[in-house]
């Protein structure tokens, strides 16, 4: 799932804080504001900052509405180590390019959240000793950018692992603690099914720690999906697995729900258009689902040619739109209505002034121009008590109104 947002990395990291470190505050010194409502967390859609030709932030938000922005990927660092980096090559405690993103995006009124892990790369659930010290890193990540929500992405190859997801499942409870009001969201793959052996594992070790985030999330995408009729079965048959898991009636589940789609052309070469989009965002509304989002607005632009000959890209949806079409949608679940493109104004011609008016006793020689009936005509030879527009082979070319 994903394979576009491992291989091609990201970057940012810190020093390491005390496990368990300072709750969240609504302001600080790098740059944190209030907080947006949690249904805007809720539709952000994934966008890498630092990799896949990154969009203006500040141009998506102008052209779409959109407020929030889910930034794409904290991991271990390359090299090994407990501390966060972005893409795994860019520490976070020296980063200076994401905060200046997070900076243009506050700046116009909107927020971030920040995920975790993503398809490939080690993620710090592998490399930390325990919970402890995973949500101390983590923490690190909260409090270097003020996070208001975060997003913990556990899929391949990381979820196969059991010590891993105990560590990142009880990061996530330790944050959820100490960060009141912290918005969480668990993603992870999606089956025809709902989700695999190892979603379900997942979901039975949060449920044995205590932990209820916000919401999980399924990726109906790259497993065989056809469209937005196969990712709505999916999210039904997810719903049962969280009620059965969790012991959750049916709208409790739909309410701890989320989708997280892809855009366009995914992995495996599924096709989700707009109307797929309409058709999910009906569904999760209609079942008053807590989440939808999309991999990524780094695709969220048509590329050249529209099918990009046939192949899947990680910086256009290789379907046909206009830029931002997809982002109208996280714009629409967060409740907003997109605004409406301004059309170009169509220039009011300048209205061409008459020349002196045809006589029928005048002489005209070729060039010579004159008004008639409202029209300019200039002559194309000698000519003398001929009126102009009298035969299109006569001695007159109109020259258009005046």
């Amino acid at each position: 799932m994903r394979r576009l947002r491992a291989c091609l990395g990201a970057a940012a990291a810190v020093t390491l804080a005390a496990a368990g470190t300072t709750a969240l505050v609504a302001s600080n010194a790098s740059g944190a504001t209030a907080a947006l409502g949690n249904r805007w967390y809720a539709a952000a859609p994934y966008l890498m900052p630092l990799d896949n030709d990154p969009p203006d932030p500040a141009a998506i938000m102008d052209a779409t509405g959109l407020k929030a922005f889910q930034l794409a990927f904290i991991l271990a660092p390359n090299g090994g180590g407990c501390s966060p980096t972005w893409g795994g090559t860019a520490p976070v405690g020296s980063d200076t390019a994401v905060q200046s993103m997070i900076n243009t995006i506050r700046a116009k009124g909107g927020d971030v959240s920040v995920s975790i892990g993503g398809y490939g790369g080690t993620k710090l659930g592998q490399a930390c000793a325990d919970a402890a010290s995973t949500a101390a890193a983590y923490q690190q990540v909260i409090t270097k950018y003020g996070l208001h929500a975060i997003d913990f992405d556990l899929e391949e190859p990381e979820y196969e692992n059991t010590a891993a997801i105990k560590n990142e499942i009880g990061a996530a409870r330790i944050l959820q603690q100490n960060n009141p009001g912290l918005y969480v969201s668990v993603t992870t793959a999606g089956t025809a099914d709902g989700t695999g052996w190892f979603g379900k594992q997942m979901l039975l070790e949060a449920k044995s720690q205590g932990f209820t985030p916000n919401n999980f999330s399924i990726m109906p995408f790259d497993g065989g999906f056809n469209g937005a009729a196969s990712q709505t079965s999916a999210l039904t048959n997810f719903n049962s697995i969280l009620q059965s898991t969790f012991g959750w009636d049916q709208a409790t589940a739909y309410a701890h729900e989320g989708f997280s789609g892809m855009n366009g052309r995914s992995d495996t070469g599924e096709i989700f258009t707009q109307a797929d989009f309409q058709t999910v965002l009906d569904y999760a509304t209609s079942h008053n689902m807590d989440r939808f989002t999309f991999w990524s607005l780094n695709r969220d632009r048509q590329c050249s040619p529209p099918d990009n000959g046939g192949r899947t890209s990680g910086t256009c949806s290789s379907v046909a739109q206009n830029d931002g079409d997809f982002a109208k949608y996280s714009v629409k679940f967060a409740g907003v209505t997109p605004p409406t493109p301004t059309p170009t104004p169509t220039p009011t011609p300048t209205p061409t002034s008459c020349k002196s008016a045809w006589s029928s006793a005048a002489v005209y020689t070729a060039g010579n121009e004159v008004s008639y009936n409202k029209h300019n005509w200039k002559a194309k030879w000698w000519t003398q008590n001929e009126g102009p527009g009298a035969s299109e082979w006569g001695p007159w070319q109109d020259e258009g109104a005046c």
